[in-house]
């Protein structure tokens, strides 16, 4: 069939019109799928974001010794890094892999005073002498230290409690061991610069009846007491705790001591920071070569200067 000019154009006008819906219908499309992306971008972004926080939370929460209980375990070896126990018979059961897995972070790393040789030192012997390094809570040979503030008289002071754990019918508890209170100082001060405030050696010949002069200033009864006295802050806090003197407020700081791995001293404390270094870490270790330093550090940590 032959079409007139009239025909061919109107045919070519409607072919043309169709190509350019096509290419709208092409460009509509487009859009649409481009906008549903810039949607799911928009939607799933800030759920993946809380979705690694959430992961980088979680590893942080398992990389922290939460309790003193748990630091017990991950040295000993009794549990795995989700805090799942570990009991006898299982295979990972204080293995030592898996204690030198947990020994590397159970250090306060931001401590320069403890060096890495020392670290090293520390480790090697712990996985040397496994049986004689598991730390045992009913063991003995550790203490804690309780920094608190109690109302004396009305002002705030700072007194220093040593608990430690006793056996008590068919368990344990908490008692107070020790007290170091700065404020008790001053009533065993000892006048080393006075001379002649003593007692005869002939005294019990006179019935002691000089003995007045040894209360006739309160400032040096100290001089007439025997060298080998040792100022018992604890007998004096509950002297003034009785009394109503001193009212207790609050923990301020508490840390532990152990004395538990042959040849070694540490101490933990809580560390409440940023970061997968926290919670309960090795803050103080210290190498004992001998029983002498042992019992000399014992009495510098008790304050026991004499």
């Amino acid at each position: 069939m032959i079409l007139s000019k009239k025909q061919k154009a109107e045919s070519k006008k409607q072919k043309e019109q169709g190509e350019k819906r096509k290419a709208a219908a092409a460009s509509l499309r487009f859009l649409l799928f481009a906008f549903s992306v810039v949607q799911t971008v928009l939607l799933y972004a800030p759920a993946q974001a809380q979705i690694v926080n959430e992961m980088e939370d979680e590893s942080r929460l398992y990389a922290e010794s939460k309790q003193v209980n748990q630091f017990f375990r991950r040295f000993n070896g009794e549990e795995d890094e989700k805090g799942n126990r570990y009991y006898s018979g299982d295979k990972q059961y204080r293995s030592e892999k898996l204690r030198k897995q947990y020994l590397r972070i159970l250090f306060d790393e931001s401590n320069t005073n403890i060096s890495a040789s020392l670290k090293t030192d520390f480790v090697k012997d712990v996985l040397d002498k496994p049986e004689k390094s598991i730390l045992n809570f009913h063991g003995g040979n550790w203490f804690a230290e309780l920094h608190t503030t109690f109302t004396y008289n009305g002002k705030n002071q700072p007194v220093i409690l040593f608990m430690e754990l006793e056996k008590h019918r068919l368990g344990t508890r908490w008692v107070i061991q020790k007290v170091h209170a700065d404020m008790f100082e001053p009533y065993f001060e000892k006048d080393t610069v006075r001379l002649g405030n003593f007692l005869h050696p002939m005294s019990h010949e006179l019935d002691f009846m000089n003995l007045r002069k040894a209360f006739i200033n309160k400032d040096s009864i100290n001089q007439f007491v025997i060298k080998r006295f040792i100022p018992d802050h604890l007998s004096l806090f509950l002297y003034e705790v009785k009394r109503g003197n001193l009212k207790f407020r609050n923990v301020d700081e508490v840390k532990f001591h152990f004395f538990q791995v042959d040849g070694w001293y540490f101490s933990i404390s809580d560390f409440n920071r940023p970061g997968y270094n926290t919670g309960w870490l090795i803050s103080n270790l210290v190498k004992l070569n001998n029983p002498s330093e042992k019992d000399l550090l014992r009495k510098f940590l008790y304050y026991e200067t004499q």
